[in-house]
């Protein structure tokens, strides 16, 4: 029995495609589900003409994370008028590492996250953060392709 499922979302409408199977297991076992972000650390160069303070690196990684908590805090709204308990964490680093590691740490029973379904040389040079999740963790993940998702332009 799933007792707590992790929702990873990005603040995209095709991360969002998963709502809708997230709320049709949840629901029926009474299950918790926490959202979470992973924000990568801006990290702007400095040669050339560019050049950017760590005080203004620090304000926009804050601004992002700030950002970030408002879009999250409204799924968690949605999630709850639906009659799910729902909260969110947001972490920063590398968001297949971060991910597998918090999953490793907390007790979660399900993954249900969203996939592009790239192949081919786009998926091997960019590679996939869903792919590198699924073959780490050793919990169940439902991979939802966003690409059939009827909401997302």
């Amino acid at each position: 029995m799933y007792k707590k499922i992790l929702v990873p979302l990005d603040g995209s409408p095709l991360a969002e495609c998963v709502i809708p199977h997230v709320e049709a297991i949840a629901l029926p076992v009474a299950a918790s589900v926490e959202l979470i972000s992973i924000i990568e650390p801006v990290d702007l160069p400095t040669r050339g003409k560019i050049a950017i303070s760590d005080e203004d690196l620090k304000e926009i990684n804050n601004s992002v994370k700030k950002e970030m908590h408002k879009y999250l805090d409204g799924m968690v709204e949605r999630l709850k008028k639906s009659g799910i308990k729902a909260d969110n964490v947001i972490l920063s680093g590398k968001p297949a590492e971060t991910l597998i590691e918090y999953v490793d740490d907390n007790h979660v029973d399900l993954i249900i996250m969203a996939t592009h379904g790239r192949s081919g040389i786009t998926r091997w040079f960019w590679g996939s953060v869903a792919e590198k999740v699924l073959r780490a963790v050793t919990v169940p993940v439902l991979l939802i392709k966003t690409g059939e998702c009827e909401n997302v332009e």
